[in-house]
């Protein structure tokens, strides 16, 4: 086995869904330094043109389309266009998500809804679309980016939690339905990861101090700090490469160990 040529990713398509900025770019950026040729949905033009501007300054030739990967006919003619301009996806990446941070008998069913099928409908619905060109291509690799809530619960995050929960046991199912076609399907699940969504956490507070949830995160994490989007590059090369084709099913948590510690002790 020659263990470069297993993690090279070279004439792979890879379909990264929300990779405008954030996690998704970085592993988008990560797949494509290994090779592969890169496409992302955006929901609309402005983010678009702006993703296609980042991606252009890193050198990086991709293709963008706009869909909402919670409508099944836009998803459908996604992936037949990405099969049309640059050929059977090889790799999926359902990265695009939401939260919404509301008390659970505070927030409407129409928000837990909305939470829900972005989360875990859309990763469905994206799946369920590359599924067959994958059966006949004979092999394929699906990785859904699922969180540390999927394991754990926290304040305000009941529909986000629900639906990354779910999208875990999504993640089995698919590895269990279709590994036989030679399909392997795994998760990643970042911990609390440095991007401009999470900044506010971050900031210094006004007379100088720690901002709490910051000091609350790097208390809780082994590693003694955030996670970086370039933390999860390697992980998701190796979940997209030759070298994970008997690893199924299985969700891999980045997350500088928060999982695996009770905490200090007060």
């Amino acid at each position: 086995m020659n263990i470069q040529k297993s993690f090279s990713l070279e004439g792979k398509v890879a379909l990264v869904t929300g990779a405008a900025y954030g996690i998704g770019f970085a592993m988008a950026e990560a797949l494509a330094q290994a090779g592969a040729q890169i496409a992302f949905n955006c929901r609309g033009q402005e983010h678009m043109d702006k993703a296609l501007a980042a991606y252009a300054e890193k050198g990086m030739d991709v293709k963008g389309y706009i869909c909402d990967v919670t409508d099944e006919a836009q998803v459908t003619q996604m992936v037949a266009e990405i099969e049309k301009e640059l050929g059977v996806i090889d790799i999926l990446v359902n990265n695009a998500g939401i939260i919404k941070r509301i008390p659970m008998h505070e927030m409407s069913a129409a928000e837990f809804r909305q939470v829900v099928d972005i989360d875990l409908n859309a990763p469905f619905i994206v799946s369920k679309a590359v599924i067959p060109g994958m059966i006949k291509k004979g092999h394929g690799k699906i990785i859904n980016i699922c969180s540390m809530m999927s394991e754990l619960g926290r304040e305000t995050v009941s529909a986000y939690a629900a639906a990354k929960g779910g999208l875990k046991m999504l993640t089995r199912n698919i590895a269990s339905e279709y590994g036989q076609y030679n399909i392997q399907c795994n998760g990643i699940g970042p911990g609390y990861i440095a991007t401009p969504q999470t900044a506010p956490l971050r900031e210094v507070q006004p007379d100088g101090s720690q901002h709490p949830f910051d000091k609350f995160i790097i208390g809780k994490t082994p590693a003694a700090r955030w996670g970086n989007p370039e933390d999860l590059m390697g992980p998701v090369v190796f979940l997209a490469s030759e070298a994970s084709d008997f690893v199924n099913g299985h969700i891999l948590y980045v997350d500088g160990g928060i999982l695996a510690y009770i905490g200090k002790q007060p």
